[in-house]
């Protein structure tokens, strides 16, 4: 999954951006409004954890833009995207004006980087359509917050993005995703984008669960059929 954080103290950022990736998720991590702005216009995320007091543009004039679409960009924005805002400024007032806003949650500094985690999944689950906190599908469960999978009870060791492909899958069973797709979740800008990376980790899975798991679509993209009972 990748997540946009934006977040102009550099010793914090640096600190959020590292628990993140180890949680798992792909970070981008803007230093202003403006970037962040132009961030939501090109890329996709699942989420995007937001501090209010940023220079150049603050984080509640991003959030009321993205809100309203009322920013420069392509197709890629989604208003509807998943926004957890992360600010020293705690008082009731404040809170009221970010969820009034159109923020998803809030959580106020200093903090504690499980929860902080932790409610990024919630969001994403629920943005997703998927409350519940463990995924099921054809006999596998992907638990985000432990980072582990099972195959009808046996533990499956996956590599990291092994993981964020599968997790991307699951959250979206039954629709296929493109290889672009699923490239835009795995890597963070900056990050060298292997050759064939998709190809490679869908046949490792396949492998270490089960070859039907995941359908090739030619020409389109990857499918995990939507668990029938199975």
């Amino acid at each position: 999954m990748r997540i946009l954080l934006v977040e102009d103290d550099a010793l914090l950022g640096d600190a959020i951006q590292a628990g993140l990736k180890q949680a798992g998720y792909a970070v981008d991590w803007m230093k202003d409004g403006v970037a962040a702005e132009q961030a939501l216009g090109s890329e996709p995320y699942a989420a995007m954890v937001l501090d209010l007091g940023l220079p150049r543009l603050s984080g509640l004039e991003v959030l009321s833009r993205l809100r309203s679409r009322n920013m420069q960009g392509n197709a890629k924005i989604n208003k509807q995207l998943p926004v957890l805002i992360l600010t020293a400024m705690d008082t009731v007032d404040d809170r009221i004006k970010g969820l009034d806003a159109g923020a998803d949650d809030y959580l106020a500094k200093p903090f504690d980087m499980g929860e902080l985690a932790a409610r990024l999944r919630a969001l994403i689950r629920r943005a997703s359509g998927t409350p519940q906190p463990v995924l099921q599908n054809s006999g596998v469960q992907l638990d985000p917050a432990a980072h582990s999978v099972q195959y009808r009870g046996t533990i499956v060791e996956l590599s990291s993005r092994e993981f964020s492909v599968l997790h991307a899958l699951m959250l979206n069973a039954g629709k296929v995703l493109s290889r672009a797709q699923l490239e835009e979740q795995l890597y963070a800008w900056g990050d060298e984008v292997e050759s064939n990376t998709v190809e490679v980790h869908v046949h490792h899975l396949r492998r270490k669960l089960f070859p039907a798991l995941i359908e090739t679509i030619r020409g389109v993209g990857y499918l995990m059929p939507r668990d029938k009972g199975g």
